[in-house]
């Protein structure tokens, strides 16, 4: 990373906006935290203001001169994040991004990953509830096997308290241009021509929709995060840098009973139709309440609701012990961890979001060795931010581990 000093280590960019303010106030938290600890005064209530403006360059090149590392908080990132991870690596300063747009993603490291390392600086998208707790999980569950681990599961379970939960429509913007442009994602794919990456043991077969978890108690249906491809691209990374075995992946969240499992899935049929046409896409833009059944608003959760809701995320992993030939066997070791934590979107995000800006100050060692375009689990897998999540309230734990 660029070692050139900075007036300001970190800034939020979009500090004044939904989740930007969230995260400005965890970061304040952390710093006054770390100030007490040192026996120093309490920092200020004030904090340096840099305006800027995505249609004005020279404007992001003046904040990006000012920063060691930034804090991307402007979505969707279709639309507003190339502009920002471009004035950063011009300017030789790291970016991390809560993007969970797998276009975005992906095209980005088509576009800037040798740019980014000629510059010896660090792009890391998705470091909010998407994708961290689901790549770093698989990686937590890896390292905690006794032997080899071969696939993943994770299932995504939200905890909401009497006033129910709900989630400000920046997100449910991403959503509506995302799926909307499947097409494009697909092309980029084909595009880039990569060679599949190797699986190891049996091939982990997906879910149908509506699939009933008996460790769980619970029906599930497919998670449409950006968690799968942002875990297949960090296990891609994983075996091609550094030779370890690539964990094949599936995402999935629960949505208890059958009853809200048909309620659920003639929602996203009645969704993924409107998306496919522009006029569809403008309505469900105007009005998120009324055709997400009031899960989204442009107003966003209310303090109430934030504070009664949470997330846990299993993971149930099967692979092989030291020495047991996966080719001519089926998996003997399974394992189950929990990632836990408070509310996903603007609780849990910031907290995710500015431990890993901490983690790529403080642990530059134990980063890839070239700057460029990282996955967190690319970025992060030799790192300390499990440990600084696990102090934060985003707690990593193993369930039950045994030898079949």
């Amino acid at each position: 990373m660029a070692t050139k000093q900075r007036p300001f280590h970190l800034v939020v960019f979009g500090a004044s906006g939904f989740t930007g303010q969230f995260v400005t106030e965890e970061l304040q938290q952390v710093l006054e935290r770390a100030a007490e600890k040192l026996g120093r005064p309490t920092l200020p209530s004030e904090v340096g203001i840099i305006i800027c403006d995505i249609s004005n360059p020279a404007s992001l090149d003046e904040m990006a001169k000012q920063a060691t590392v930034v804090l991307n908080c402007v979505g969707p990132y279709r639309f507003y994040g190339e502009p920002v991870v471009k004035a950063c690596i011009e300017n030789g300063t790291s970016c991390i991004d809560i993007s969970g747009e797998p276009q975005f993603l992906e095209l980005m490291y088509w576009k800037y990953h040798e740019k980014a390392a000629e510059k010896g600086v660090y792009i890391i998208g998705s470091s909010g509830f998407d994708s961290i707790p689901a790549d770093m999980g698989v990686i937590y569950t890896r390292n905690k096997m006794n032997g080899t681990l071969t696939s993943v599961e994770s299932f995504l379970t939200i905890q909401s308290g009497p006033e129910g939960l709900c989630i400000h429509d920046g997100t449910w913007k991403s959503a509506v241009y995302g799926l909307g442009n499947q097409s494009h994602l697909k092309k980029l794919r084909k595009e880039a021509n990569l060679k599949p990456v190797p699986i190891v043991g049996p091939k982990l077969k997906r879910r149908w929709p509506g699939s009933y978890c008996k460790e769980l108690n619970s029906y599930s249906i497919p998670f449409l995060g950006a968690d799968v491809s942002v875990v297949k691209r960090t296990q891609r990374y994983l075996h091609e840098n550094l030779e370890q075995s690539p964990v094949q992946y599936a995402a999935y969240v629960t949505v208890g009973g059958i009853t809200s499992v048909i309620k659920l899935m003639f929602a996203g049929l009645f969704f993924l139709f409107f998306v496919k046409f522009g006029i569809g896409r403008q309505l469900l833009i105007k009005f998120p309440w009324l055709f997400s059944f009031g899960y989204f608003s442009k107003q966003g959760p209310t303090q109430k609701q934030m504070d009664a809701t949470s997330f846990t995320m299993t993971f149930f992993g099967q692979g092989y012990s030291q020495g047991f030939d996966p080719d001519n066997n089926k998996p003997n070791i399974r394992i189950c961890t929990q990632v836990k934590g408070p509310e996903a979107g603007y609780v849990a995000t910031p907290i995710a979001m500015v431990q890993a800006a901490l983690t790529l100050l403080n642990d530059a060692s134990d980063l890839p060795k070239a700057g460029g375009v990282f996955t967190p689990g690319a970025a992060f897998s030799r790192t300390k931010l499990i440990d600084r999540l696990n102090k934060r309230g985003i707690e990593f734990s193993v369930i039950s581990s045994s030898e079949v």
